[in-house]
């Protein structure tokens, strides 16, 4: 059963972004964030992963980068309906974050039901039924067990497993990315058991729109990166006139 997120009377716009990897090395891209989440005429904000660069246990929400981002998130919480799901960076976010930040999760896949329109919500990363080696990985660490070893590590362990992660595999996973994207008859498969004629996504970093047939598509999120040469960035935004992509760097 594929979980339904009702929109409530008193959402007019909602936006949807993604894959901002957020980190200490992007202060251009968390600038823009809160930016972002202060100026929008949206009632609601949907996080569709990879927010922050990499995640190793709520407990490190504490430190100064982090804790920078949750009361920022918090601050935004307080004028915004602010949702996340997890990505292939940041899966380790768990419920003490969420509730620090004044989030609610959202479960991938998710079913948007707004402004009369059904749009269907996921990260990407499970749709990538190519990348063989990825999906192995994927069943890995989202297990329970799995990650129940991993937090039982101590933080410092963990700091230090997610820079070797972020500084070993950036060009490699790149690479990947450019090389796989998500496999057409799942994407048509997922659509038609979820009633919905639209799937919304991040994780592949190439936004686009693509035809799947039969009056399905599929609408791609951007990544930010605003610290970069040029800048790129964007967010989807619904309303009751339809989807609208909206460059952050025009």
């Amino acid at each position: 059963m594929i979980h339904t997120l009702t929109a409530p009377a008193h959402w007019q716009q909602v936006d949807l972004l993604s894959d901002l990897h957020l980190g200490p090395e992007t202060p251009g891209t968390l600038a823009r964030l809160q930016r972002h989440l202060a100026e929008t005429p949206a009632q609601a904000v949907l996080l569709l992963g990879d927010i922050f660069e990499v995640w190793v246990g709520d407990d490190a929400r504490t430190l100064p980068f982090e804790a920078g981002c949750v009361a920022m998130l918090r601050e935004a919480s307080q004028r915004l309906d602010l949702f996340f799901m997890h990505g292939n960076r940041d899966f380790l976010v768990g419920a003490d974050m969420l509730a620090a930040c004044g989030m609610t999760a959202l479960p991938d896949p998710t079913l948007l039901a707004a402004f009369g329109q059904r749009w269907l919500l996921v990260h990407g990363d499970a749709q990538c039924l190519d990348d063989t080696a990825y999906q192995a990985f994927r069943s890995q660490v989202r297990s329970p067990e799995w990650q129940a070893q991993v937090l039982a590590q101590p933080l410092e362990a963990r700091l230090a497993l997610g820079r070797q992660m972020r500084e070993g595999s950036r060009a490699a996973q790149a690479a990947q990315l450019m090389a796989t994207d998500l496999d057409t008859a799942a994407c048509r498969a997922l659509l038609r058991e979820a009633g919905a004629t639209t799937m919304i996504h991040g994780h592949t970093h190439r936004p686009a729109e693509h035809d799947l047939g039969g009056g399905l598509q599929r609408v791609v999120l951007s990544d930010w990166d605003l610290d970069a040469t040029p800048p790129r960035g964007d967010v989807i935004r619904l309303s009751a006139t339809g989807l609208q992509r909206i460059p952050l760097c025009s």
